[in-house]
């Protein structure tokens, strides 16, 4: 390999972690780590590499294209699925719905699935943006089953355009083992603590809604507000933390696993992967509130393999399948069917099931914040200061 080619043993096991965690695609992969025509003999050592052969039963094509987000999937479960059904799963993840929601109002984003969030269903509906669901394709759908605060955004004015995946709240991970004994335990410790002890260290989302949100928690404000003094007040306090900052990221995992930074803005599933493997990272809610949330399956206008979509959909909702997801990727299910094959120790955890008065405080995002400008422009603003 040339010298401007090289890259660190660190930084390759960094990629595949994220390769196997669904956090980057099979072709970002390949290109970073640059072994493009390796995948012939990586294909054995790392599933998935190696784009398989249709099946010559298959009828929905050989591949299908998932927009989701980081560390978000057991991608075992994607290669019984190409097991299965000769369909390839190809991922690309994003950071924030805004970014998707960009994406598609582009066009041509190639996607068969996405992953939206409960507040932006609304206007990817009114946008005309998204497929209605044809629940026949759907056999593992079971309705009944889910809980309906996480499962009731799917649903605009009575027609099913998008089917529950998991829920979970956002937080803050902390690696105690620098906090000097003394505990965060709020959004203003979080803020606080970023201008002082944990200067350089700290990640905040890539996302305005998160990161917008959890300034306006700071002052004891709505996570959604679009207030515009309450939201010039939360962007004095990002702006005087910016230059402590360690980065503006949504995948923020692989700085907290090698210990460049120490706190990070987290939703649940990263804060008990992160907890499992490094027990000394500990997920957070402010006392403050902050956001609950839930996502969802759903098939975008003008899919390429429309089959294929409904294919993996129906595949990931399978009971069986999606309690391997959760043991994976530590997000809680709404799903009846799927919790009933959990082992008690994740039913009873108390990350990925939060005291009720921690969950009491907390908001669903409001589908104002997707398009409001105001909080578009204040994003922009912070992240070029």
């Amino acid at each position: 390999m040339k010298d401007n080619g090289y890259i660190s043993k660190r930084k390759f096991m960094e990629e595949l972690s994220r390769y196997r965690k669904g956090s980057v695609s099979r072709r970002h992969f390949l290109g970073v780590t640059g072994l493009g025509t390796a995948t012939l003999v990586l294909g054995t050592a790392v599933p998935g590499l190696r784009p398989r052969p249709a099946r010559a039963d298959s009828h929905i094509g050989d591949r299908v294209v998932l927009a989701t987000w980081p560390n978000y999937h057991d991608t075992a479960n994607f290669d019984m699925f190409t097991d299965a059904t000769g369909a390839f799963v190809q991922v690309n993840v994003f950071g924030s719905n805004e970014e998707m929601l960009a994406k598609l109002q582009a066009g041509g984003s190639g996607w068969d699935v996405f992953v939206p969030t409960n507040y932006t269903i609304t206007t990817y509906v009114s946008e005309d943006l998204i497929e209605p669901l044809d629940v026949s394709k759907l056999q593992s759908y079971d309705a009944k089953a889910f809980e309906p605060r996480f499962s009731d955004a799917g649903t605009v004015d009575g027609t099913l355009y998008a089917v529950p995946k998991n829920w979970g709240t956002t937080g803050f991970a902390v690696n105690t083992a620098h906090d000097g004994g003394k505990a965060l335990t709020s959004w203003k410790d979080f803020f606080d603590r970023t201008t002082d002890d944990f200067s350089g260290r700290t990640m905040v989302h890539d996302y305005q809604l998160t990161t917008i949100g959890n300034a306006l928690k700071y002052f004891g404000y709505s996570f959604n507000s679009v207030n515009e003094a309450e939201l010039a007040e939360a962007e004095r306090l990002l702006i005087e933390v910016k230059p402590h900052l360690f980065a503006i990221s949504s995948d923020y995992q692989p700085a907290m696993r090698s210990g460049d930074a120490w706190l990070t803005m987290c939703w649940t599933g990263d804060g008990k992967q992160l907890n499992s493997d490094i027990p000394e990272i500990e997920y957070v809610l402010g006392r403050e509130g902050g956001e609950i949330w839930s996502d969802y399956y759903a098939i975008p206008k003008g899919a390429p393999h429309r089959e294929a979509a409904y294919a993996l959909i129906n595949h990931m909702l399978d009971p069986q399948v999606n309690a391997r997801e959760v043991q994976a990727h530590g997000y809680p299910v709404a799903d009846a069917n799927t919790n009933a094959l959990l082992p008690e120790e994740i039913l009873n955890d108390p990350i990925l099931y939060p005291a009720q008065e921690l969950l009491d405080a907390l908001e669903f995002g409001a589908a104002a914040t997707l398009t409001d400008p105001n909080r578009a422009e204040l994003l922009a603003r912070f992240k070029s200061a």
